[in-house]
């Protein structure tokens, strides 16, 4: 196949005006996923799947330095045990896959895929606490679940089956738990922040939109280009309605019976649809070195008569960096020209690309390319590894500035209905409003222009309310995010 012809495999469609269109192509082109046979499913790519490794390294670091042990629960869910769960909570009626048959035999229970586990882990985190000295309990998994209301599928933002990581804590009183909850928001924040490049926004969810049976669901929300949000993790204080219900209870130090206080926890794959759809470009995908799967590409340039020499001294500095643990590849390739080499490695999104040709072989010298804006360097070659770290740093921080000048530039306020319709119709972003905290109020912003409530800010005190809500002139009680979703 000649280059010409592999060149239509680049990106064909604007990110600006053919999101939608853009991103489906980008998630196949540059080998993150394909769509499986099943309306609904995708087939994650090895590309795809190391991004998300690498995530979940990061929390799961996190999470076991802070207390969490990491656990695994069956996928299938006796109907019973559902059952129960919606007993609870109001509202909890997921659409669920069900299976009715094993083998030969008709089941006499149906069992659930799980759609979410606190139907099943929660009964064994019953089992496992009696005292107080059992507390706090902290579970984690990392599984999949179905969910099977999702009909659009949009590759890692919405799938029937989807990956992510659900935690699961008992504590003895309302102060750890809460302290709990806080303590994974931040570290789903410190994800978005220090190892995806996204700076995001932390809040409540409003009492209408918070998990089912929650006390307190917080969020965090990141701001794509096109301007709408992602609900990008949320950590729910649970209060004592799922303890209760599940018998988890414990015998203080005074020998008295208590009911525990838990908590839930969870960021799935949409994380990754949030990454690639924040930095990404019409050249394909761009990806922040932290989770990069080749971090610096090396692409060497020769003719007949130095081609040696050059290759030579390109696996000089690829054994180098490789030895310093940088995640490096050397594209040497004989039946590619260097162009198509570097719109493949920029479609794939490598975050730094090294130049090698005769005049860096012979000057001794290396030409690094960032990905993010096509910014060009010549260095020394002495000293390569400290050079090339201190570029993927740069890349890094280019990456997070971009994304924090949106959204400062997408945080608008209005102060009537018309303001917020006209504001999010125009710009997309997120408006504040004073609120009432009547979920009627949200409804002719949600039937106008799809937008909703995405949080309320974690303290009423850092963010001054308005006097009014903007839909309704009742007082306002709360400050309102409203903004467009994926």
């Amino acid at each position: 196949m000649s280059d010409e012809s592999d060149q239509e495999l680049g990106i064909t469609r604007s990110k600006e005006y053919e999101t939608g269109e853009w991103y489906a192509e980008l998630v196949q082109k540059a080998e993150l996923a394909d769509y499986a046979p099943m309306g609904g499913f995708i087939v994650t790519r090895p590309r795809g799947y190391s991004i998300w490794e690498r995530m979940q390294s990061s929390l799961d670091g996190w999470f076991k330095d802070t207390g969490v042990q990491n656990a695994y629960f069956p996928m299938f869910i006796p109907e019973g045990f559902l059952e129960r769960e919606k007993d609870i909570v109001e509202g909890f009626d997921p659409e669920v896959a069900w299976v009715t048959e094993g083998g030969y035999d008709e089941l006499e229970e149906r069992l659930a895929v799980r759609p979410t586990s606190e139907s099943i882990i929660a009964p064994f985190m019953s089992q496992w606490t009696r005292s107080h000295r059992d507390l706090p309990l902290r579970l984690n998994q990392w599984c999949s679940v179905v969910r099977w209301e999702a009909t659009e599928t949009k590759p890692f933002f919405r799938t029937k089956e989807f990956l992510w990581q659900e935690g699961h804590t008992a504590h003895a009183d309302s102060e750890d738990a809460w302290d709990e909850t806080m303590t994974r928001l931040d570290q789903y924040r410190r994800l978005y922040e220090d190892v995806l490049a996204i700076p995001p926004l932390t809040g409540r969810k409003p009492p209408h939109d918070k998990f089912p049976g929650a006390h307190t669901t917080t969020t965090v929300e990141a701001l794509m280009p096109d301007g709408k949000s992602v609900q990008g993790a949320t950590s729910h204080y649970l209060g004592t309605s799922f303890a209760d219900a599940f018998d988890i209870t414990y015998v203080d130090e005074g020998e008295n019976e208590q009911i525990a206080h838990t908590t839930s926890w969870g960021l799935s794959w949409r994380a990754m649809g949030a990454l690639f759809m924040t930095h990404s470009d019409d050249q394909g995908l761009v990806l922040p070195p932290t989770v990069a799967p080749e971090q610096v590409v090396i692409v060497p340039i020769w003719q007949d008569e130095n081609k040696n020499d050059i290759l030579e001294y390109a696996v000089e500095i690829e054994t180098e960096l490789a030895d310093a643990g940088v995640r490096v590849h050397l594209d040497d390739r004989e039946n590619r020209n260097p162009g198509f080499k570097y719109n493949e490695w920029e479609l794939k999104g490598v975050p730094v690309r090294i130049e090698i040709g005769p005049n860096e072989r012979e000057e001794n010298e290396i030409t690094l390319v960032h990905r993010p804006d096509g910014e060009t360097e010549t260095e020394q070659r002495a000293g390569a590894v400290e050079t090339v770290e201190s570029h993927l740093e740069t890349v890094f921080a280019k990456l997070y500035a971009s994304a924090e000048t949106t959204l400062q530039g997408e945080i608008r306020e209005a102060t009537s209905r018309d303001e917020i319709l006209g504001t999010i119709g125009q710009h997309g972003g997120y408006v504040k409003c004073g609120w009432c905290g009547n979920e009627g109020c949200e409804d002719p912003i949600k039937e106008a222009i799809a937008a909703e409530i995405v949080m309320v800010p974690l303290d009423r005190d850092e963010d001054p309310i308005q006097e009014e809500c903007a839909i309704c002139g009742e007082a306002a009680e709360e400050t309102a995010y409203f903004a467009k979703t994926y």
